[in-house]
């Protein structure tokens, strides 16, 4: 008789959280979906049409950036705050339900994994959902005001502009860059703030913390003198964080540096502000200072490969997260070396935890070909600029070769849903597999196909 395996029922009262999640995003991207097609919204008092009120509307509430109009120009001041209410709800939901999907995971597991973690990662592992809620909102307005109080005398004292303009454009913007929206209210991004250090430098500062994500902020304030006593999640965070960063920066900063269309044709120490500016942004940022369909093909390649990493679990930011990443190349390492576990900080890696982040990355990248396929087939489009769009929608990014109004409306339609996945999906995916682990009683003989 065939041995079955023996599921154990869940006795934790979580429910489907990833599924209510779900739920909740759809709903209030309807809501703000048919608040945008209202009249009061636009200059022309007609309100959007149903596609660009939907991509609108998930490109703010997914905080990814990518859109079809430009929204200083086509909305009027309702329109333009609906768009700012729904990052800022994106962006705290975002952070917010990382952290309490930690939290239920963990309590899925025994008494003696949950006081483990609780030692190892206090953050997650705090089981009081209002305080997570209170601590994510908090440290949101901290970061935005003092990015507002940054940015605002700049735009107000540097582009002519009166001190209401200014403070309107800082709060939104200070918003749309720590939310890693990328959001703007001008048709051309932030060219417009080329070389100026004093408006890319904070928003470069503020895309970066909420890419980070909230464990990793709140773990650094709480032991910022005791950096041996940080979890692994922040370490690896941290230190693939500033890998990629410091080499995006550099790459994107050498590999334009002498392109006309870009860095080329500015002072040199507006070269450098630029090519810090875009090292930064692809993890998520959104903005862009630079012509980004004026790029080299290589700076491009770049940028999607970024895109694709995405920050760090918790935060704002897409992707299929730094950790994941860390995960991957923690595991070819030690393939490589001949070991049969995975280390990493004086810490063992699980084998699920290898599983769920392979399974993670090919899932992105089958989506990423065949929604890429399916627009280069349906579409006059050449194979980079389609690419780079996916990614970015995928990885909820904003980054864009200029393609995205020019698609035909189905689409756009593809590419709202891409964003839809790429917020959702990874969260959603990866919870799901942690609630469905169940444990074999018995093993069977070992066979080995031929690798390679």
């Amino acid at each position: 008789m065939r041995a079955k395996a023996r599921q154990e029922p869940n006795p934790h009262p979580w429910g489907k959280p990833a599924q209510l999640f779900l739920l909740v995003f759809v709903t209030v991207d309807l809501i703000g979906t048919g608040l945008l097609m209202t009249p009061v919204t636009t200059n022309d008092l007609h309100g959007l049409g149903f596609v660009d009120a939907l991509f609108t509307a998930t490109s703010a509430l997914s905080v990814c950036g990518l859109t079809v109009l430009t929204l200083g120009e086509e909305l009027n001041i309702v329109g333009q705050l609906i768009v700012l209410f729904l990052m800022q709800v994106g962006g705290i939901g975002i952070m917010t339900l990382a952290s309490l999907l930690g939290v239920a995971v963990i309590h899925k597991f025994g008494l003696r994994m949950q006081l483990a973690v609780r030692a190892e990662l206090p953050t997650v592992a705090a089981g009081d959902v209002s305080g997570v809620v209170s601590r994510v909102a908090k440290i949101c307005l901290i970061v935005e005001g003092l990015v507002f109080l940054c940015i605002t005398p700049r735009l107000w004292l540097g582009y002519d502009m009166s001190l209401g303009e200014a403070a309107y454009s800082g709060l939104f913007h200070s918003v749309s860059a720590f939310t890693n929206a990328g959001l703007a209210l001008y048709s051309d991004s932030f060219m417009r703030f080329s070389g100026d250090p004093f408006i890319l430098v904070p928003c470069a500062v503020a895309i970066i913390l909420g890419a980070f994500g909230f464990p990793v902020l709140v773990e650094i304030r709480r032991r910022l003198r005791t950096p041996r006593r940080w979890s692994l999640h922040t370490k690896l965070t941290l230190t693939t964080t500033v890998v990629l960063y410091a080499a995006g920066i550099v790459l994107v900063t050498a590999m334009e540096w002498s392109n006309p269309a870009t860095l080329g044709a500015m002072p040199w120490y507006a070269r450098f502000t630029d090519g810090f500016f875009h090292g930064v942004v692809p993890r998520s940022g959104g903005f862009n200072s630079l012509a980004t369909g004026e790029m080299r093909d290589s700076t491009l390649l770049l940028t999607i490969m970024l895109m694709f990493v995405g920050g760090g679990s918790g935060g704002t930011a897409g992707g299929i997260k730094v950790a994941t990443l860390a995960v991957i190349v923690l595991v070819i390492l030690a393939e490589v070396r001949g070991h049969s576990t995975v280390h990493v900080f004086d810490r063992q890696l699980p084998n699920e935890v290898i599983r769920q982040a392979l399974s993670l990355i090919f899932l992105s990248a089958t989506v990423i070909a065949v929604c890429t396929i399916i627009l280069l087939e349906g579409t006059r489009f050449h194979l980079l600029p389609v690419l780079f769009e996916v990614v970015s929608a995928f990885g909820v990014v904003g980054m864009s070769t200029g393609i995205t109004a020019d698609l035909p409306g189905w689409g756009q339609c593809m590419l709202t849903l891409l964003m839809v996945a790429g917020r959702i999906g990874p969260i959603t995916f990866v919870t799901a597999l942690a609630f469905r682990d169940r444990r074999r009683r018995y093993s069977l003989a070992e066979s080995r196909p031929i690798i390679g």
